[in-house]
């Protein structure tokens, strides 16, 4: 039988195409100009993966190890492909080719329409829930940051979610298919953190479910559903078997894993974890986005209290123009943000109309989500409950900036709105419209007329400033408050509005959805203008960034193995030095454990004490030990040739030390390696490897590559050599003349070896199992997600025809 064109396909037609312009019109200096959005992050992470992506190319081969960055780390989380992985292809197909990373977006709304279809929810009403999910803030703030990764994440959890609603549903097979695909991708952007939260999402959907349908369902039928969603989540996990052995191999040994020094705990620090939380009160913001002053910088109306204090202090008016177009507004409780967390309050609403509307089965699931993900957002704010989850939760303590929690929030608030939407106009009840357009309405207006008496408008910055500027920055932020909680009202009351006269049969469902959507549209749209907009793109902001300076082009000349710290980045701030050069600084989030404590208890006091005999005149090369193990050939103090200074001192790639210090604690040997002399001395911790005698006698580094280290050592004497570069228990396999020798780890971090006398070839060599033993399974499993895809479109679409 052929689809009825009308009802089975225009309605859904119109939408991709909807979904499509209003990407491509949002970001039309992307798409038709060619412009890309200033991302700070990215930026980074383009100088941190140059030297992976530029070895890729060049050889066709992939590089495991990057080199550039913390004096060398794996990859996984840098940049890494495996052959014949067809993700790629698959991200390109579903998003008809738009651009990364607005393309996620673009999937984010498809993605949604789907999940509210298979909740019954009609395609009018679904595409305005989709925009408002996808479009909200969070995601616009985040892809401006340059966390593409997260926004993509986070785009994919309305189709997992819809795979594990549709099994339920019976429709077993495309459930699983996809819930199999969406977890696919999901995980192929490596975004634990919202992998970790969709996990919770979908917990607490199958436990309502289970809840409701056993006695219906009975256990065998809630069997074969279980069943089938673990075929769908074992074939995601397959087609990303690579991705997550090499992830899992590198956990442990990052900052993200077990503690190397005994005085420290597993796992991120507490006050580092929680140091994004979002305020309790400042969750308001999902109804009223300028409640807590926007960003931490927003430019302010002309004529504003701020603008004309300062005239009336008779300040320059270039200075008054800069402090108005980027005024510390912001007043709520992180150390700073970017903007505020907002979805339409339209939505919001509409949930809220779920408490009478709704069917209890969603009440319970998205309103449990929606509490629970807000409780998790406020982090250290509600401290009794988020400490005890990060000290109670498996893996939940590697995690940080709580707050993104919030997009949880921003998921289940559209899927519980437009449920409850369309529960409404099925019945015709009054009673919930009333209910809560009196309740988020009513809230919006008290805000909008008297917001004075409740808060204080003060700052964390104020302190800082003048007391007149500081008040008439407290009067600017009441009545940004005042203003954005007016501009609520009014979409709200429409919105009352529009259904109001549905409900009466004055409109069809076709002009109250049309209706929503250019409201919802219309409410993000102009939020998420005031954070991203035409002046966010660029020509090619990377060409700008890595532009060469003189000081770097001092150095490329040199064509030796060496590392530089750059000191205008600091050590774990800045990845553009990484682009050109092997650096001793970087930008990562999970940077091997190890470095991360010799930074903290060596590197970093070290550096600050010879910039500070640096200052005075005096540059005590001598006393850089732990730089100088590090091959630190060149410190960059700025862009001028001259800010560049070269160590006579640096160890080199390798060294043989004339006597080895017996250690026997993490503790002792990261205290040991400030007293030593790195070039003569070298510590070895004898609880975990066999003595090695100190040897004599010279070592050379003939070639190298990320994967493949060549040296030659003449021996006088056998014994103990030391490699300046990083020691990674998993992948990298050392052999003499041929012969597989046990690499051992020294001086805290560095790789050591025992050459016996005479001369050697000497290689290091990175393959590690957890890519290679996987990169074909994977792409199998790839391959089956797609026939179980189209199978179950296949046998879903012919049930439904053969039951019409």
């Amino acid at each position: 039988m052929k689809p009825n064109f009308q009802k089975e396909v225009l309605p859904h037609l119109l939408g991709v195409v909807l979904f499509y312009l209003i990407v491509v019109l949002y970001f039309s200096p992307m798409v038709f100009d060619g412009k890309i959005i200033f991302q700070g992050d990215i930026l980074q992470w383009e100088g941190s993966a140059r030297s992976v992506i530029d070895y890729r190319e060049k050889t066709g081969e992939p590089a495991l190890w990057a080199s550039s960055m913390f004096g060398g780390m794996p990859a996984y989380f840098v940049s890494l492909e495996f052959p014949g992985d067809i993700t790629n292809a698959l991200i390109s197909t579903l998003t008809l080719g738009l651009p990364h990373p607005i393309n996620g977006l673009f999937l984010g709304m498809l993605a949604m329409y789907i999940l509210l279809l298979s909740f019954g929810v009609r395609p009018v009403f679904s595409i305005a829930g989709a925009i408002a999910f996808s479009f909200n803030t969070y995601n616009l703030l985040s892809l401006e940051a340059g966390h593409n990764a997260k926004i993509w994440a986070v785009c994919l959890i309305p189709l997992i979610l819809a795979g594990i609603h549709l099994a339920f549903e019976r429709k077993r097979i495309l459930g699983a298919a996809l819930l199999a695909l969406g977890l696919l991708l999901q995980l192929k952007f490596n975004h634990l953190q919202i992998t970790y939260y969709t996990l919770i999402i979908s917990v607490i959907y199958v436990v309502v479910r289970m809840v409701f349908d056993w006695k219906k369902e009975g256990i065998p039928g809630l069997s074969k559903t279980l069943g089938f969603l673990v075929l769908g989540a074992a074939l995601a996990v397959g087609g990303n078997i690579g991705r997550l052995a090499t992830a899992l191999e590198y956990s442990p040994y990052s900052t993200r894993g077990n503690a190397t020094l005994e005085t420290k705990s597993a796992g991120l620090d507490r006050d580092y974890a929680f140091g994004w939380s979002n305020g309790i009160v400042e969750s308001l913001t999902l109804i009223i986005p300028d409640f807590y002053g926007g960003g931490s910088t927003t430019p302010l109306p002309k004529d504003s209290a701020s603008e004309q204090a300062l005239r009336a202090q008779g300040i320059d008016a270039a200075q008054i123009n800069g402090f108005v177009k980027g005024a510390p507004t912001y007043w709520g409780d992180q150390p700073f943000t970017g903007g505020p967390i907002y979805g339409s309050v339209i939505l919001v609403f509409l949930a809220v109309l779920g408490i009478w509307a709704a069917p209890k089965e969603s009440l319970i699931t998205f309103g449990t989500i929606i509490v629970l993900s807000l409780m998790l957002s406020w982090g250290k704010n509600l401290a009794w409950f988020n400490y005890a989850l990060f000290d109670i939760l498996p893996g939940y303590n590697k995690f940080r900036a709580v707050s993104m929690a919030l997009g949880m929030t921003l998921f289940a608030i559209p899927v519980l709105g437009m449920i409850s939407l369309e529960r409404l106009v099925r019945k015709g009840d009054l009673k919930p419209l009333y209910y809560a357009g009196g309740i988020v309405g009513g809230l919006t207006l008290i805000l909008a007329v008297a917001s004075g008496p409740f808060f204080r408008f003060e700052g964390a910055g104020d302190a800082g400033l003048p007391e007149w500027l500081a008040t008439a920055l407290k009067t600017d932020r009441k009545a940004m408050l005042s203003a954005s909680a007016w501009k609520s009202f009014t979409f709200v009351a429409l919105a009352v509005g529009m259904i109001y006269f549905y409900l009466k049969g004055k409109i069809s469902d076709l002009i109250l959805g049309a209706g929503l959507i250019a409201l919802i549209t219309i409410d993000v749209w102009t939020v998420n203008r005031q954070y991203l907009n035409n002046e966010s793109f660029q020509g090619n902001p990377s060409r700008q960034f890595f532009a060469e300076t003189p000081a770097e082009k001092s150095i490329a000349d040199d064509q030796s193995y060496f590392r530089v710290l750059p000191l205008t980045e600091g050590l774990t701030s800045g990845a553009r030095t990484a682009y050109r050069f092997n650096s001793l600084g970087g930008y990562h989030g999970a940077k091997l454990r190890r470095y991360q404590d010799l930074v903290e208890n060596q590197l970093q006091s070290e550096l600050e004490a010879f910039i500070a005999k640096a200052q005075e005149g005096n540059f005590d090369w001598e006393n850089t030990g732990v730089m100088n193990m590090l091959n630190t050939k060149y410190l960059i103090a700025g862009s001028e040739a001259n800010a560049v200074f070269e160590n006579p001192l640096a160890n080199g790639s390798a060294w043989i030390p004339a006597q080895v210090v017996p250690v026997s604690t993490n503790n002792e040997e990261i205290e040991v390696l400030g007293e030593i002399n790195t070039k003569t001395q070298a510590t070895l911790n004898t609880q975990e490897f066999d003595e090695i005698p100190a040897g004599a006698g010279q070592i050379a580094l003939k070639s190298f590559s990320p994967n493949q280290m060549n040296y030659q050592a003449s021996m006088t004497q056998g014994g103990l050599a030391v490699f300046s570069e990083i020691h990674y228990p998993k992948g990298w396999k050392a052999t003499i003349d041929g012969k597989e020798s046990q690499i051992v780890r020294v001086n805290y971090l560095l790789r050591g070896l025992e050459i016996p006398a005479g001369d050697h070839e000497v290689v290091f060599t990175f393959a590690p199992s957890s890519y290679y033993a996987t990169k074909t399974p994977m792409v199998i499993f790839q391959y089956l997600i797609l026939v179980t895809l189209i199978s179950g479109v296949f046998f879903t679409y012919k049930e439904n025809h053969a039951n019409a």
